[in-house]
């Protein structure tokens, strides 16, 4: 019997070992060629593609549509699954690839029709766009058939891999406009019904404006606090609103609003008053979700325009498209944040409006399913109770997307940069430009709706006017070379009052990352890279020291209960710190609290699939003022008072945190850096844990936190972080929190994590070239 039991135990093991030797060739055959020569038809001229350490792809063409074909192919080998799942993610395809857990999330794409939208937008594009999309996606699809084996994701899911179709470049912008703009369809419904359950004093005391505001003219809106709402039933009130507020202290603290991911931006500039080189100086992060690969793709493309004049532009580019999204050409730099003006309107459909059912087909692995969307002659339809809404949306206009944004790249100046903003198809930012000439400058670019009436709940439908885009000839807000000499964005409000009015809230940030930068530009005359790297890593906890004061005055009511916790909040040093144990339970107080004073709210919203999450930003002035009056009829029904249930919220987020990090029940185990641990996982090991160790980044303490400089997150936070002198790009910074490529075995896989994860500074430019790939052109069809 145990020779027979051994004879089993070794032939199982041969057979692993024959398996994972096969699994590793196999792997290994999915490796992209990096040098060598590759021939093909689709170029006019040879065309390079170098890789520098770091696996930059420095590529060398004749024109740029060669350059396109080459990005496109330097694409596909890299992250062609990247780019399937982000045409997949808009065009509500993921099931195809994942099967029914992803249908749902399907669904809510189908509801928007981007592939349909995006098919028609490319065949109305200018042809020279059109040319440049085809050759960008001729490249990517030569990258497919040059490789030996599909990449281990196709192998892992027998998937097939469906060739690159140049609408889907389009289908990857309405991706960020998903990521960039949702929250904020679902802000205005929830504001609606907050309205419609709760009255319109609820929606103006959850809306009001917080002292943290930034504005680059210093304009402020009024931040009196208006009267606070009695949390009490609307006239008619439904069973799930008698039941949420009169709740139990228990009840409240089960109640958890999730913290809304900061979808955002930080970024700023001096003009060359502020510099040694009389040169403009840019600093650009981009806040956004991580995963393995990260989004955004290294990359310098070297071309001649169209008079000859050699054009040299370096930055990332995100894959599936064929432009430099943030970058410089050595004259001009440029970096974006996401500006959160209103871009939608729901219309509240009258009962007798005309509508209309489509079905799609949703495509399983094995089968299909159908999805019947309604439509209203305003837009797609949702029902929420007896009420049925419309969503108008920018991003469905036919002037949503474009490839005007690589104009950019021939401009070498602000004033002409500012000029060509108002065309861009794209999600609508914060466009920050800087010059070799030392002109510095902010602009509003982007998709802008030409209607004026913006609003915050849903509209009746004669009061919607959507025909056309911003006007052209209409200068959208700007400023160039401030009187300060300094100019900031991180998504909260950066226009003037009047103009904000003009182009409503779309979900601005709170605002405390604004002031703090500008405070931070505010302290210095002269700047250089170093100065504002270390801005970009800024993790002061400013925000948070009025929290951290009343929690510390709130325990010493009972200062032998609380002795240890009194001890750390003292010593918190004031900062997102990875030792920090204070900031730990300063935050989470803060987190707890609101969820406490608001779960009546959001009880009502989940009633009807809403939640304040959206919104939770916007509560903090309002949490402030209930503190401060504690008005009798916000309390749980078994709770005496405001004293007891501040308490009762931190003695539960603490106990939540130590059930969850601490094995032996001490406080030493909730310290920053392990609560906030930066986890950069790919999708794969999410699902299969065993996977992780050979997919995912190397984990890191955590760093910064929502309301400071320092954004992080544990799969969020600065998805590249930016800075440069026009001209001097040879000193300029490029960090990005993973490698160029997707491939596990690829030593690009994790090539520049490390020094992203210490705070140190890549280079933009490339460096050495250690593999060359030429592309040569052939008559020959591929």
């Amino acid at each position: 019997m145990i020779k027979i039991i051994k004879r089993i135990t070794v032939a199982g093991l041969a057979l692993l070992f024959l398996v994972s030797i096969a699994l590793y060739v196999a792997l290994h055959l999915s490796l992209p060629k990096l040098s060598g020569e590759v021939q093909t038809s689709q170029i006019s001229a040879k065309t390079s593609i170098g890789r520098d350490r770091l696996g930059t792809a420095v590529i060398h063409a004749e024109n740029r549509q060669d350059a396109a074909f080459a990005l496109g192919f330097a694409h596909g080998q890299d992250r062609f699954f990247q780019m399937d799942l982000l045409r997949r993610n808009s065009a509500g395809e993921l099931a195809e690839l994942f099967g029914k857990p992803a249908v749902k999330l399907d669904e809510s794409r189908r509801f928007h029709q981007l592939r349909k939208r995006a098919d028609n937008i490319y065949r109305h594009l200018p042809t020279a766009q059109q040319q440049l999309l085809q050759r960008y996606a001729d490249g990517v699809n030569r990258a497919l058939t040059a490789q030996s084996l599909p990449s281990f994701e196709y192998l892992l899911t027998r998937a097939k891999r469906e060739p690159w179709q140049p609408a889907d470049s389009l289908l990857v912008i309405y991706s960020m406009y998903l990521d960039l703009q949702g929250n904020g369809l679902k802000r205005d419904l929830a504001l609606d019904h907050i309205e419609r359950r709760f009255g319109s004093q609820m929606r103006s005391f959850i809306t009001q404006t917080s002292n943290y505001q930034a504005a680059l003219d210093n304009s402020l809106f009024p931040s009196d606090p208006p009267t606070i709402p009695k949390l009490s039933p609307s006239p008619s009130p439904s069973v799930s609103l008698q039941q949420s507020t009169a709740s139990t202290l228990a009840q409240r603290l089960a109640v958890t609003i999730e913290e809304p991911v900061e979808v955002g931006s930080n970024n700023w500039a001096v003009t060359g008053k502020m510099t040694r080189t009389g040169s403009a100086m840019l600093s650009d992060d981009m806040h956004l979700s991580f995963a393995v690969p990260i989004i955004w793709y290294r990359a310098q493309l070297n071309y001649p325009d169209g008079e000859g004049k050699a054009v040299q532009v370096t930055g990332v580019s995100l894959p599936g498209a064929p432009a430099i999204v943030v970058g410089s050409n050595g004259k001009l730099a440029w970096g974006f944040t996401n500006a959160y003006i209103d871009t939608a309107d729901w219309v509240a459909l009258a009962e007798d409006e005309p509508l209309e059912v489509v079905h799609e087909t949703i495509k399983l692995p094995k089968g299909e399913q159908d999805y019947a969307i309604t439509l209203s002659r305003f837009g797609p339809v949702r029902r929420l109770g007896e009420q049925a809404y419309a969503l108008t949306w920018v991003a469905h206009q036919e002037y949503a997307v474009n490839m005007e944004l690589m104009a950019l790249e021939q401009i070498d100046n602000v004033p002409e940069a500012m000029a060509k903003a108002s065309g861009f198809g794209i999600p609508v930012q914060n466009l920050m430009l800087a010059d070799d000439k030392g002109h510095a400058a902010w602009q509003l670019a982007g998709a802008v709706p030409a209607r004026t009436n913006t609003s915050d709940i849903a509209l009746p439908s004669e009061e919607i006017v959507w025909d056309k885009w911003q006007e052209r000839d209409e200068a959208l807000p700007s400023l160039q070379d401030p009187t300060s000499d300094r100019l900031w964005s991180a998504n909260a409000r950066v226009m003037s009052t009047q103009e904000a009015e003009r182009y409503g809230d779309g979900g601005y940030a709170l605002g405390a990352r604004s002031a703090q930068i500008r405070d931070r530009l505010l302290e210095q005359e002269l700047f250089d890279e170093s100065d504002f790297y270390r801005i970009q890593l800024d993790n002061q906890a400013r925000f948070y020291r009025p929290w951290q004061a009343y929690l510390l005055e709130s325990l010493m009511r009972e200062p032998k209960r609380f002795a240890k916790d009194i001890v750390q909040l003292r010593d918190w040093q004031e900062c997102a710190c990875a030792e920090s144990v204070g900031f730990t339970l300063v935050k989470a107080f803060r987190s707890q609290i609101l969820d406490s004073a608001f779960a009546p709210v959001e009880a009502e919203l989940n009633s009807a699939q809403l939640s304040l999450s959206v919104l939770k930003r916007y509560l903090e002035p309002a949490i402030w003022q209930l503190l401060k009056q504690q008005p009798v009829d916000w309390l749980p029904q078994d709770v005496i008072s405001w004293d007891e249930l501040v308490i009762a919220s931190y003695v539960a987020a603490r106990d939540e945190l130590l059930d969850k990090y601490s094995e032996d029940g001490e406080l030493s185990a909730l310290n920053w850096g392990r609560v906030n641990t930066l986890a950069i996982q790919h999708p794969f090991s999410r699902q299969f844990p065993l996977l992780s160790r050979w997919l995912d980044m190397p984990k890191v303490a955590g760093f910064g936190d929502t309301f400071m400089p320092a954004v992080q997150r544990k799969s969020f936070g600065a998805s590249q972080r930016f800075i440069v002198q026009p001209g001097y790009e040879e000193r300029a910074i490029m960090a990005i929190p993973g490698g160029q490529s997707g491939h596990p075995l690829s030593k690009y896989y994790r090539a520049g994590f490390s020094e992203y994860a210490r705070g140190a500074a890549t280079p933009l430019l490339p460096g050495e070239i250690e593999a060359k790939l030429t592309l040569t052109p052939s008559q020959a069809q591929d």
